[in-house]
């Protein structure tokens, strides 16, 4: 974890190209105080290294991301308001290239949409 307790993970479910997870936000971490001070919101560059993060121990592999498209911020996550998140992540392997597909949310709010390519490591 890049971030030492972000986040927790709450449930982590995976089939063959499917992985579900729900995470609980720490809303007491240091990277939220400066972002921003008495308002604080999810950085968007570590959603992103959540999914990744997932998507490594769905895996067991260590990954680099390539490229990433259809980038999607669909509402501000408020750690105080939104801790805790459910992200679906369909998973396709070619070689050496990973692609996800991620969906993430609050309750039933689509708070996130991601695409990625990464490479093993």
């Amino acid at each position: 974890m890049l971030l030492k307790d972000l986040y927790k993970i709450n449930s982590f479910e995976k089939d063959d190209t499917i992985l579900k997870a729900s995470i609980h936000l720490n809303k007491e971490h240091a990277v939220f105080k400066g972002h921003f001070p008495n308002n604080p919101v999810m950085p968007g560059v570590c959603m992103i290294q959540i999914i990744k993060e997932l998507t490594e121990q769905a895996l067991n592999v260590e990954l680099f991301m390539e490229k990433s498209s259809n980038i999607k911020f669909m509402l501000l996550i408020n750690p105080e308001v939104h801790r805790d998140l459910t992200l679906e992540l369909k998973i396709t392997k070619e070689d050496n290239t990973i692609k996800v597909k991620n969906i993430t949310k609050f309750e039933d709010t689509l708070a996130l949409k991601f695409n990625g390519t990464y490479r093993v490591v």
